[in-house]
């Protein structure tokens, strides 16, 4: 079934990038982009070989993970799962009350700390440093996530709800970060990775060793990797 998807996002359009380079979906994430510099990520896949039921039986927490790097191809299809849009009129694949999309996602790679955006399906580089040790010492020193290939932090704005809803608006933020999380554990299992959803982090640490916006509160950690068998 890995190989099945491999060859998929192998299929993929060539994506461009400023600030870095790389030659097919396969490679990683380029490592000579500078602070501001963005990457137009390949289309994500819409169809592929594992089904639903077979993703939710093969589902488990993977905390160990091996050293091997994600492809450009693997991180796009994952930040589609997580925000991606799916219809001409803005829908994404995560519901969201009023249509307001609160969330705000970013990724930690060895090349860098990036801010997704899922109008155009790009990635803007934050930071040119590593940051996935920042992320794990604010979320009690787990190995889970120093070791992962990538992890993918879920923040809120929970005034984009509230404009609408109210006081109910910080549950319904907080009900879509986790639609938002399950989408992203079965992406990983459909391309043959492991994931684990993280909720023990010092909010405010992390926010802050982030330098994430004020409004951008941190609601979930999803370290993502190749299992260690």
């Amino acid at each position: 079934m890995k190989a099945r998807w491999n060859i998929l996002l192998l299929l993929l359009p060539l994506a461009a990038c400023s600030g870095g380079g790389y030659t097919d979906t396969s490679l990683p994430v380029p490592r000579t982009m500078e602070p501001g510099a963005t990457i137009s990520l390949p289309p994500p896949a819409k169809r592929g070989g594992l089904s639903v039921e077979e993703a939710l039986l093969q589902r488990r927490s993977v905390r160990v993970f091996t050293e091997k790097e994600l492809t450009v191809g693997e991180v796009s299809q994952l930040l589609w799962a997580l925000q991606g849009i799916t219809s001409e009129q803005g829908g994404r694949t995560v519901p969201s009350a009023g249509a307001l999309y609160p969330l705000e996602i970013y990724v930690a790679l060895p090349q860098g700390f990036y801010h997704y955006s899922p109008r155009g399906h790009i990635l803007t580089l934050r930071e040119k440093a590593d940051v996935r040790d920042v992320i794990a010492r604010s979320s009690l020193g787990q190995a889970s996530v120093d070791d992962a290939a990538a992890v993918f932090l879920i923040t809120g704005v929970v005034e984009r709800t509230a404009q609408k809803y109210g006081e109910r608006a910080e549950r319904y933020v907080h009900l879509e970060a986790g639609h938002a999380a399950q989408n992203l554990l079965l992406q990983a299992v459909a391309l043959g990775l492991g994931s684990v959803p993280v909720g023990a982090f010092n909010d405010a640490r992390l926010q802050g060793d982030l330098f994430l916006p004020g409004d951008h509160k941190p609601l979930y950690v999803l370290p993502v990797g190749h299992a260690a068998q």
